[in-house]
Parts: C-alpha cells; structure tokens; sequence
C-alpha cells in the first residue's frame, strides 16, 4: 500500500467517467490503515503543456492499455477535500468517454498500476451503490449528484 497526500497546490486533473450496462468504473481509493474509504473514477494530472483531453487518453493508456473515445465536452468541477488530516484542492474536467468494444467484458475488477508502481484495482459501480451507509463513497464529494442529473 502507498501512502500519499494532497499537495498544497491546486492540482489540474482530468477524469473518465466510463460506463458499461448503466455501472460507473471506478478506482478504490484506501486510507492509511488499509481500509476502503471511497471509489473515483479513474484519471489523473494534467501535464504542463498538455491538454486535460489529451490528459484523460492518455491516462487511460498508461493505467489499461486502452484507447478511449471522448464522447462530449467536459464538465468541470472544483474539489476540496481533506485526506489523513490534509487540504487538496483540485479543479477537475470530467469527461464521459467508452472504452473500446469488448475492452475487460466479463471483468468486474481492472487490476492496474499508477505510474508511481501502486497497485490499484478499479470496479464497475451501479450509483445507487454509492455515497451510502453501506456503499463506499464517491470521490469527488459532490459528483453522484451531477451523474444523477446527467
């Protein structure tokens, strides 16, 4: 397990919101003692020089080793959080995109690793599954809400 925190900077990211039979992919996020703690869909920084588009395609290369289609424009949210007792700050471009045909069908779990070497495991999520006292949370706080009234 990697134990990370949030810069004390605002963070540029961009993030895939992929769906497959009405279900949310999404990335388990732990806190320091190994407990879940919520899911996001799965993204990352957007490089200087580099558009948040760009970004997502190739997060999505580096992360599965596939090709996504972006499907619209973004939209784009602020995020304030606070992990292990840290503020970060995010401004995020969420963008719906597909994976290829037949990309991980029959796959509820994606292992992967960040390009730091963590291992990560990404599962397909029905909404009403999440933000609920028995699901895990959906990071960023506020998103359920927006996919809702997509």
């Amino acid at each position: 397990m990697t134990v990370w925190r949030p810069t004390q900077a605002i963070k540029v990211k961009a993030l895939g919101v992929a769906w497959r039979e009405g279900r949310l992919l999404a990335a388990e996020v732990y806190d320091d003692a190994g407990r879940l703690k919520g899911v996001r869909p799965l993204g990352g920084s957007v490089e200087f020089g580099e558009t948040a588009e760009t970004a997502i395609q190739r997060e999505f290369q580096e992360e599965l080793g596939v090709e996504i289609t972006v499907n619209a424009a973004p939209q784009v949210m602020e995020n304030l959080y606070t992990h292990e007792g840290m503020i970060g700050h995010e401004v995020l471009f969420l963008y719906d995109v597909s994976l290829p045909n037949g990309a991980y069908d029959g796959q509820n779990e994606i292992h992967f690793a960040e390009d730091n070497g963590a291992e990560c495991v990404a599962r397909w999520y029905a909404l009403e599954q999440l933000d609920t006292e028995t699901g895990p949370a959906l990071f960023p706080a506020g998103l359920k809400a927006r996919l809702i009234g997509a």
